[in-house]
């Protein structure tokens, strides 16, 4: 049945794993129940998301104008952590959204401290838990092989952690999703 109302998913992985792209289906499944959610990008825009997903065989252009997903984009260096949050509380207000996407929350970073970054992110979940709102956290992870600090003491944070990791084996490019 998928997850329950008001949780909340962190989705992690190296660049180019498909992070954005299941986003873009979480936006999908939202609006095909009928039901809003509102997608936060802090790397493309609008645009650029809408056209990226086309490319895949994903049209959410049509949810766009049928009012039930509205983008957010913005740099993180545009505005400190605080005003990222007045502003997601703000559209939350507004839209009235079933679900929330932050693609990637990691890029808040550029915005502040770790520390400051995370308390924001606790701050985002319990915001959101307490208004029965699904959460979607996709994070840019480095090509290490194990979680860096910032994931493992986000996951802490969040109901569901996924990670999405390439394999390459025989020449050949796989991709693994782990629970």
């Amino acid at each position: 049945g998928g997850y329950y109302r008001g949780s909340s998913i962190l989705l992690t992985g190296t660049a180019g794993t498909g992070k954005t792209t299941l986003a873009g289906y979480f936006a999908n499944a939202t609006c095909q129940t009928g039901q809003r959610c509102l997608f936060f990008s802090f790397e493309e825009s609008q645009d650029q998301l809408l056209r990226n997903m086309r490319s895949i065989g994903l049209n959410l252009e049509p949810w766009v104008k049928k009012g039930l997903l509205q983008f957010h984009s913005s740099r993180p260096t545009l505005q400190g952590l605080e005003l990222h949050l007045l502003r997601v509380h703000q559209h939350v207000d507004e839209f009235k959204p079933r679900a929330v996407i932050f693609d990637p929350i990691s890029n808040l970073s550029m915005a502040g401290q770790v520390r400051d970054v995370q308390a924001m992110v606790m701050r985002l979940v319990d915001f959101l838990k307490n208004r029965q709102i699904t959460a979607l956290f996709t994070s840019l992870t480095e090509d290490r092989g194990q979680p860096d600090r910032k994931e493992v003491s986000t996951s802490s944070m969040v109901d569901t952690m996924l990670l999405l990791r390439d394999f390459e084996t025989n020449g050949e490019r796989n991709r693994g999703l782990f629970i």
